[in-house]
């Protein structure tokens, strides 16, 4: 079957014929000076925001000193956020409150924490995560319904719970070392639409035969 089209904001046709609203092409979806999404990916909410930017990661400002980076055909479920490092608060002083945010001559030199946050490719967010300030998510990760996430998850690792903890991996290493090694979400589209059946049925031998050259 052909590809999602990326350059579409709702990629979803309902039977009707209706797009579905609460899904959308995140990359078309977000405009946003901080956050760089990859093709293919989309995000999902039962009620769409207007600002699909500040309804996933709330604390993250145009010309904030971080980022949010997603890669591609990443899938992220309602009730999601991202708890960029804007929202932290210094810890070294007597106090955590942020005294230089109220004065607007402090507040442009004043962020305590600037670490990016940066998720890999294919990876699936599931209802309701958190994903903390400058977690690093791995390739083909899987995070559970309301997983609290921070510091590195493996790839193809699936973590749940709040701390998350990897509770097992989704392949055995040799294939997560061949699958990382294919990087197939950077194919070309022809190649994409014809390995879609070795990634639907988990085959890595045939999708090593699909690779491109």
């Amino acid at each position: 079957m052909p590809l999602p089209n990326p350059a579409l904001r709702n990629p979803i046709v309902l039977p009707d014929g209706q797009a579905h609203a609460g899904t959308v092409m995140l990359a078309r979806a977000v405009d946003h000076p901080n956050i760089q999404v990859g093709e293919f990916t989309y995000a999902s909410d039962f009620t769409p925001p207007q600002d699909w930017a500040s309804h996933l990661a709330p604390y993250l400002f145009a010309g904030a000193r971080e980022h949010l980076v997603i890669g591609k055909f990443c899938q992220i479920a309602h009730g999601v956020r991202f708890i960029t490092a804007s929202a932290n608060h210094a810890q070294d002083g007597l106090s955590c409150y942020p005294f230089p945010v109220f004065d607007p001559a402090e507040m442009a030199g004043f962020q305590p924490d600037t670490r990016d946050t940066v998720i890999g490719h294919d990876v699936w967010i599931g209802y309701g995560a958190l994903i903390l300030p400058g977690a690093r998510i791995g390739d083909g990760a899987i995070i559970g319904a309301g997983a609290v996430v921070r510091g590195t998850v493996p790839p193809y690792a699936i973590v749940t719970g709040n701390p998350a903890t990897v509770q097992r991996y989704r392949f055995a290493k040799p294939q997560i070392a061949r699958l990382l090694s294919l990087k197939w979400w950077h194919w070309p589209p022809e190649a994409l639409a014809r390995a879609e059946p070795a990634l639907l049925s988990g085959d890595l031998d045939m999708l090593e035969d699909l690779a491109p050259d």
